[in-house]
């Protein structure tokens, strides 16, 4: 009997640290968007260190937003994609966490 309140609350406990790590993957992964937006607002060559987080941003967001932008196109001179995918993000943490704290 012990075994089985301690087993279960073992698993309710990685149930929630998964969840909270998928949480704070999304947060950070949306603020690296929102970092991208903004350097993107800076003409280019304004510093050396701007050029070096800008090629980091566009390398860790570039891949990810590609997706959107092949369904999403551009009204404009606005890209649409980042919101697309932010909004994405947000749907696909709430439906792995639904799924985390089904399954554990």
């Amino acid at each position: 009997m012990r075994d089985d309140i301690v087993g279960s609350f073992v698993l309710a406990d990685t149930a929630e640290s998964l969840q909270r790590f998928v949480s704070v993957f999304v947060g950070v992964y949306v603020l690296l968007i929102l970092a991208y937006i903004v350097t993107s607002w800076f003409p280019p060559g304004t510093s050396s260190t701007l050029e070096r987080v800008r090629q980091f941003l566009m390398d860790c967001c570039e891949p990810y937003l590609r997706l959107f932008r092949r369904v999403v196109p551009p009204i404009g001179p606005l890209d649409l994609s980042p919101i697309v995918g932010v909004f994405a993000l947000y749907i696909a943490e709430r439906i792995v966490n639904a799924v985390i704290g089904r399954v554990l």
